[in-house]
């Protein structure tokens, strides 16, 4: 099986990104980092891909004003003249319209800091020391139109200890992130998922819920 190209979207140091960059050093990984794209010139992760040997593209959201979809346009353009099959959204702080997403239908990943479908949205780590839960985590999910809604490749699990602050919540989630991101890119390269219903299918069994991981940390 020929290698994945995968383009990583980023805005800023790209932590998630250079895990995926990690991962895909193995020839026998399924997919290869073919470009890393960032809309914003200042992101750190540019220079962790440079130093790769990785291609890097910017598209500056700024220089569009409010025409959101002159800039997925761009975007667009972009991924095609990298000949890209999949997206990896790694702190991409841009919303995508659903005329965007349409164009990647199943190719398209993120990855979210909480247990989805738990704590959309921002501020993940502060809601769920404030909601008192006993574990928290983070979630790769393939992109839909609604914001963190599209169906669950992934997740990994951690225990909230007594006295855990938003920062060492964040740091041990962050872990997770690293873990379960190359594992779910793998599996979507590999051809080893599908979508029935509105929910993943792991080599034909469904994703497990949440409710029922051991946390990793």
């Amino acid at each position: 099986m020929s290698r994945k190209r995968v383009a990583v979207l980023i805005s800023g140091r790209g932590s998630n990104m250079a895990a995926l960059i990690e991962a895909a050093k193995d020839k026998k990984y399924p997919a290869e980092i073919a470009l890393v794209l960032s809309n914003r010139p200042d992101a750190g992760g540019l220079h962790v891909a440079r130093a790769a040997g990785i291609a890097t593209e910017i598209v500056d959201h700024a220089a569009f004003g409010k025409d959101r979809a002159a800039f997925e346009r761009a975007l667009q353009a972009v991924l095609t003249s990298h000949h890209i099959d999949l997206v990896c959204l790694a702190g991409f702080m841009r919303l995508l319209t659903p005329g965007f997403v349409g164009l990647w239908p199943e190719r398209m990943l993120n990855i979210h800091p909480a247990l989805l479908p738990a704590f959309k949205g921002l501020d993940t780590h502060k809601r769920a020391l404030e909601a008192a839960v006993k574990v928290h985590g983070a979630t790769v999910h393939f992109v839909v139109p609604e914001m963190d809604s599209g169906p669950i490749i992934a997740q990994g699990a951690v225990a909230v200890r007594a006295g855990d602050t938003e920062e060492k919540l964040s740091a041990r989630v962050l872990d997770v992130e690293h873990r379960i991101y190359p594992l779910a890119l793998k599996l979507v390269a590999q051809g080893r998922v599908r979508v029935v219903d509105g929910r993943c299918l792991i080599d034909g069994v469904p994703v497990p819920d949440a409710s029922s991981l051991v946390p990793l940390a």
